[in-house]
């Protein structure tokens, strides 16, 4: 190693350091990077009808089926509060939240649809909501479920194939701005 430029190898308490030439230490590891010129592995090229899959990806599917089940219970739940909401900006703020939650739904069930060549198992019907004691009752649940969701969602980003993972960093980062609404709406009729 040598130059101005480059990282020194020193040996400091008989274990080795990386030092860079201006006295701060780098880690012994290297955080992974985005390379948008990757293309998949040899493994996505495997014929549709031999599904094998590594731990990741089987993680990344089963966390999908539960988000399809789950965008579409609050679908459902969001169309409730549209209908108690008592504003007209409120009802605009929670259907665009609402028309989110389909795509997100759709974006999903292509990407299952792609990773196994198998449109998603129909979901057992997840127990109908039970209406909140109030409004804002149900905005915090809301709330408090669109936070579940990006830690859901999360994971799915951390397990899926790279080239999904743009569209999951949209479903990820609406996730976050649906809970910046719902905080507002919840200041707003506190």
């Amino acid at each position: 190693m040598n130059g101005a430029n480059t990282l020194i190898g020193k040996k400091l308490g008989g274990a080795s350091k990386m030092m860079g030439m201006n006295g701060y230490w780098y880690p012994p590891y290297a955080y992974a990077t985005y390379d948008p010129y990757t293309f998949p592995g040899e493994e996505m090229l495997l014929p549709v009808a031999t599904p094998r899959y590594d731990n990741q990806t089987q993680i990344a599917l089963r966390l999908i089926q539960e988000a399809i089940g789950d965008e579409r219970h609050d679908e459902l739940f969001y169309d409730y509060l549209i209908s108690v909401a008592p504003t007209e900006q409120e009802k605009q703020v929670i259907a665009g939240i609402r028309d989110d939650e389909r795509k997100h739904r759709r974006w999903f069930r292509q990407i299952y649809t792609e990773l196994t060549g198998q449109q998603p198992p129909a979901m057992e019907e997840r127990e109908t909501f039970q209406k909140p004691e109030s409004y804002l009752d149900g905005i915090e649940k809301a709330l408090m479920g669109e936070l579940k969701a990006f830690e859901k969602y999360r994971v799915i980003y951390q397990n899926i194939p790279s080239r999904y993972r743009d569209a999951i960093f949209e479903i990820m980062t609406d996730e976050m701005k649906h809970a910046s609404y719902y905080n507002w709406l919840y200041a707003k009729n506190k």
